[in-house]
């Protein structure tokens, strides 16, 4: 035979709670009344009829008096009767309810829950180090009581699950070679988690939210604080990365000489007074391809032999 199926509980207001101020006074008065009462005690002249008004006194202010309790702003009274939930009451300020029911306290003020640093393979298994914050409230303070058993230790363990599953959803950054991009060292719609900041925090929330919603509690905010290669590997990753770098550098310096000796023939083509064939085109190629490529500053070498040979770069 299986277990019964969880209960859904739902926050809704409470069918009795009224402001505490009035019942406070009568508590006080019972209390007084009660004192006079039993003054008699005190002078060895207290009589059975006196004394039971008196207890009668003292018991009611004390019943009134188990009924008062107090909220502060954004905190909620979660009341229950034997077990039984019979609503909740949000007004800040002195409160007054039924004697029998129990008062539970849930606060509904923004919390921040670090999460630790945690050590994760990302979606091409390279292991990364990652810590976030993230930020709630209890939105439900009924389902916050009731249908989690803890619902801090339930933030706590949630956030942590929820951080690896997208962490482990994206790589860490970006490697792949241009060819196998169609030439593009970032394609669109790539996500990675070092770059991707606002779309991987994004979906962290939704994964949060998803989560947390059993429990009445509401994500206001997530952020990664923290997102490194892990040690064992951090050596490699940044040569790899640098190398990386490197490479794009190159690339564009590249293609950018290459359109501008592109456009150098063009417009030497356009003079019809200067006629060059494809040895001189190739030697020009590759005299401007020296100059706008090379790192260091071209010396240029002219041959005063012969004007049939053109001049050139070393």
């Amino acid at each position: 035979m299986g277990l019964p199926k969880q209960t859904e509980i739902a926050d809704r207001p409470a069918s009795f709670a009224t402001s505490g101020y009035a019942p406070l006074i009568l508590a006080i008065a019972c209390l007084l009344a009660g004192a006079w009462f039993a003054r008699g005690f005190f002078f060895g002249r207290l009589y059975g009829e006196t004394g039971l008004i008196a207890l009668a006194f003292f018991l009611a202010s004390f019943v009134i008096y188990a009924g008062i309790y107090s909220l502060e702003p954004n905190q909620s009274a979660v009341l229950t009767l034997f077990g039984a939930y019979v609503g909740s009451d949000h007004k800040p300020g002195l409160r007054f309810t039924n004697p029998l029911y129990r008062v539970s306290k849930i606060s509904r003020r923004i919390h921040n829950h670090e999460c630790k640093t945690i050590k994760v393979n990302d979606l091409l298994g390279n292991p990364i180090e990652i810590a976030a914050v993230v930020v709630w409230h209890v939105a439900d303070p009924a389902k916050a009581r009731f249908q989690v058993e803890d619902y801090q230790q339930f933030v706590a363990a949630q956030s942590e699950s929820a951080i690896r599953r997208i962490a482990s959803k994206y790589p860490y950054d970006f490697h792949e070679t241009p060819e196998e991009t169609s030439g593009e060292l970032h394609p669109k719609g790539f996500v990675s988690l070092r770059e991707s900041g606002d779309e991987v925090m994004q979906e962290l929330v939704l994964e949060l939210r998803s989560r947390f919603a059993e429990a009445g509690i509401e994500v206001d905010e997530a952020r990664i604080t923290h997102l490194a290669y892990a040690p064992e590997i951090a050596g490699a990753m940044l040569r790899r990365q640098q190398a990386s770098a490197v490479l794009a550098a190159r690339r564009l310096v590249v293609d950018g000489a290459v359109d501008i000796v592109d456009g150098a023939l063009k417009k030497l083509g356009d003079k019809a007074s200067l006629k060059l064939d494809d040895q001189q085109k190739a030697a020009m190629v590759a005299n401007l391809l020296v100059v706008l490529v090379s790192e260091k500053d071209a010396a240029p070498v002219v041959n005063a032999g012969s004007p049939s040979v053109s001049s050139g770069f070393r």
